[in-house]
């Protein structure tokens, strides 16, 4: 089911807009302060979040910088009447905004919007057609590849490993496996283990008990327990720590695990689902993944290819998300010639998700119905002309080192700013963070936004 986050610290509220969201079909996490809801985006990515734009000691448009490659949708909440802050959220990135008091009609409109949105099927339309196969779009022969192997390991429960680089797909592979096996109608639920604290992961994954360490006030169930029955797709599980990697294989292997701050076993019966952007063979030569959990979780591996890879599946993508947006806003914008052609001339490294914010961007800047290459900066110049980096790799360099160059040269093409550079790659700013400081710690020098060396810093 969708998954709904609520921010607002007017408790009232608050639980009203879940109530309402409940009854569309959604599970709600709410929160009162931006430092709640962190903890509540690391426990469950939500589809969609609600949120005031005036909250205590914060504001409410806060959020878009603490979910910065997430494709949630975000409807900002102002009891104000002014159009500012609903101008300044739509050039952030929200979708949409509600004036209080909130009119309850066209919550629930936004509320089923998402819902159909990100369900994989509706009760009218198939899980695959041409084109589509649940929430994955291709034409390609790759990606006709991709659909035959997830239909086929579906109907089965064994363990699936997913690779492929950020933005490619995983977690709606993920989706499509969940929703054409026998646990369908039990929860789904995603974990990015790359963006969980490693000293908060175990209780997160596992739970724990009130009182088993600073700060643990109430009984707390982990994902594992809160997924029984279900799916549980472990993203980035090369970002675990090694010594919760031990403890991980031995829930696989039987099918138990214990709370933090307890010795008593719980059972749980779950499909496991993992995935990773890094090649498994080098993650184990460099010790960041353990041999004997990836052979246990690599049953049946599942290779997604990149979008640079997928030929004519590009324009067809691009025009795929633009009919969305002229449908949902009743327009009928168009790519220029220039556009088209970069597009189609573009690597995209960061794959599907940078295609996709990249039409939502050059839609909203779109004048006269026309969305121009302008809206691509840095990445493609305003004559339509490519200005991609040229990372060269010679033969027999390993993914680890071709990954290490594309990284470097985009985070200089990005004049060492960070947080642009994991936006452009398509990845979270942890994982980028995570890369930086292994490429410092084996010597390579880092470049910060003054052009002079520097260690990653958090």
């Amino acid at each position: 089911m969708p998954h709904l986050l609520v921010l607002d610290d007017d408790a009232a509220v608050c639980d009203i807009l879940a109530e309402i969201a409940r009854e569309h079909g959604f599970s709600v996490a709410q929160a009162a302060t931006m430092k709640d809801a962190v903890i509540q985006l690391q426990r469950q990515p939500p589809d969609l979040v609600l949120t005031d734009v005036q909250l205590t000691g914060d504001s409410g448009l806060d959020i878009f910088s603490r979910m910065p490659n997430s494709d949630a949708e975000v409807v900002v909440i102002t009891g104000y009447g002014s159009m500012d802050n609903a101008v300044e959220a739509l050039r952030l990135g929200a979708t949409d905004y509600l004036v209080k008091p909130v009119c309850m009609d066209r919550l629930s409109e936004i509320l089923t919007r998402v819902a159909a949105n990100r369900g994989v099927t509706t009760d009218d339309a198939p899980f695959q057609e041409p084109g589509r196969f649940g929430k994955l779009l291709g034409q390609s022969e790759s990606m006709e590849r991709l659909f035959t192997q997830l239909s086929r390991v579906a109907t089965t429960d064994v363990t699936t490993l997913l690779i492929g680089e950020s933005g490619t797909g995983k977690e709606l592979a993920a989706h499509a496996i969940h929703k054409l096996s026998s646990r369908s109608n039990k929860p789904f639920i995603a974990v990015n283990c790359g963006a969980i604290s490693p000293n908060l992961i175990e209780s997160e994954l596992f739970g724990h008990e009130r009182g088993s360490f600073t700060g643990a006030d109430r009984q707390h169930k982990g994902y594992f327990e809160r997924a029984d029955s279900g799916t549980l797709f472990l993203d980035e599980v090369t970002e675990m720590p090694l010594d919760l990697q031990v403890k991980l294989l031995r829930v696989l292997e039987t099918g138990r695990f214990m709370r933090v701050g307890t010795h008593r076993e719980i059972a749980c019966d779950i499909r496991i689902v993992a995935a990773t952007n890094r090649n498994p063979g080098q993650a184990i030569q460099e010790g960041k993944l353990r041999e004997d959990l990836y052979y246990r979780l690599s049953v049946f591996p599942i290779d997604l290819p990149p979008l640079r890879d997928r030929g004519t599946d590009i324009p067809f993508l691009a025009d795929r998300f633009l009919d969305a947006l002229n449908k949902k806003y009743g327009e009928e914008k168009q790519f220029s010639e220039q556009a088209r052609q970069a597009i189609q001339e573009y690597a995209w490294p960061g794959n599907v998700r940078e295609l996709k914010n990249y039409v939502r961007r050059a839609y909203i800047l779109a004048e006269d119905g026309i969305l121009s290459a302008d809206a691509l900066q840095p990445q493609i110049a305003p004559d339509g002309g490519s200005q991609t980096a040229r990372v060269t790799v010679p033969l027999g360099v390993t993914l680890a080192e071709a990954d290490r160059r594309l990284i470097m040269a985009t985070l200089e093409r990005c004049g060492g700013v960070k947080k642009q550079t994991a936006a452009v790659l398509g990845i979270s700013s942890k994982t980028l963070y995570n890369r930086l400081e292994e490429y410092t710690q084996a010597g390579h020098v880092i470049a910060g936004e003054d052009g002079k060396p520097q260690a990653p810093d958090r």
